[in-house]
């Protein structure tokens, strides 16, 4: 059975001891984060140091100079969106899949973390209350917010140069006891500096008995603490376990799937691959799409898995742009889907088409 998304979970008290909505999905973002999403050419990104399509914290200073000479590198788009002002979104991995959890599906979430009392900070906090996420218990902190520069060539890769030096964050002491009280799952992403918290927050879950998953779509956060990883993850059982594509999928689904519930990988535009227990299944996307723009396509892809996992029922609906909607919808009818529980099955469409449909922007 599936859960309301709206239900009063007992509990959660407000100030006064009035009972309020507990959010059924939370994720967990330290630092809130604004993307600045630009389409540029190769001869802009062959100058950024690391690799293409990945992404290397730098300096603030570092963003502010990419910053300005993106400003004479923007490439014609097929849309409206001209200048790098117009797309600054509130963003970080864990933000993405909680506004499609919310604005896709419906779904109350929340986000936990903290928040720079600046002007990217409001214009993070409006960005996902206008998607109806609940920011309850976002701290707002004197101090910076993290920013990434989000650099989107035109076979619609996107390079990401996040800057969370200096910006304010959630620490491990700062997380309360009762912080996911009340929701059924838990959203974070793995990142060495946030190890300390990751383990808090594990240890809360499993006390109050919530599910919790973990991304790790950062290929070279990963590669550079693989050991720290490991020793995270081998101690207990997970939930979906997102990541990109290893040199062997069949040996690096059997590894995680010994350690989660499931075990997923994005495969671009070849769709997904996922494990639970002794059981695999590969799904191929729908159609072919014209990829504009990847910049959370696989944050949307786990609100969807997270979604279809039965977190809850609920209708289809929020402000994401009627006409992806509206395509979402009608590939829904075409492949005679009865039921919106199993939607997972062709969620990976949003991994690769309905983040790109004919060049719309989501935010």
């Amino acid at each position: 059975m599936g859960l309301d998304p709206n239900a009063v979970v007992s509990g959660t008290e407000a100030k006064g001891g009035e009972r309020v909505r507990a959010p059924v999905v939370s994720g967990l973002q330290p630092s809130a984060l604004v993307d600045h999403v630009a389409r540029v050419d190769w001869s802009l990104l062959d100058r950024i140091p690391g690799d293409g399509s990945g992404s290397i914290p730098v300096a603030f200073e570092d963003v502010e100079h990419i910053l300005s000479e993106v400003k004479t590198h923007i490439t014609a788009a097929r849309d409206d969106l001209s200048s790098i002002e117009t797309l600054g979104l509130g963003g970080g991995s864990v933000a993405n899949t909680i506004r499609g959890l919310s604005a896709c599906f419906g779904v109350a979430s929340g986000l936990v973390g903290a928040c720079g009392d600046d002007k990217q900070g409001k214009l993070f906090i409006h960005n996902m209350s206008s998607k109806n996420v609940d920011l309850s218990r976002l701290k707002t902190k004197k101090g910076v917010t993290a920013q990434c520069v989000c650099l989107v060539d035109a076979s619609g890769n996107r390079t990401m140069r996040p800057c969370l030096s200096h910006a304010v964050r959630l620490k491990a002491d700062e997380l309360m006891e009762d912080s996911f009280k009340g929701s059924k799952w838990l959203i974070m992403r793995f990142a060495a500096i946030n190890l300390e918290l990751i383990h808090a927050a594990i240890r809360i879950a499993k006390r109050d008995g919530v599910l919790f998953s973990l991304d790790l779509a950062n290929f070279e956060m990963i590669r550079s603490n693989r050991p720290a990883l490991i020793q995270l993850i081998e101690p207990m059982k997970m939930k979906p376990w997102r990541d990109k594509q290893q040199t062997s999928i069949e040996a690096a689904l059997d590894y995680r799937a010994t350690h989660c519930q499931w075990a997923v990988s994005t495969l671009g535009s070849k769709g997904c691959i996922a494990k639970h227990g002794k059981e695999a299944v590969k799904l191929s996307t729908i159609g072919d799409a014209y990829a504009c723009d990847a910049t959370g396509a696989g944050d949307l892809f786990g609100s969807g898995f997270i979604y279809g996992l039965r977190v809850c029922r609920s209708s289809l609906g929020g402000n994401v742009t009627p006409e992806n909607r509206q395509w979402m919808y009608k590939q829904l009818q075409m492949k005679n889907v009865p039921d919106l529980k199993i939607v997972t099955r062709y969620f990976v469409l949003i991994h690769v088409k309905v983040m790109f449909l004919k060049g719309k922007n989501l935010a």
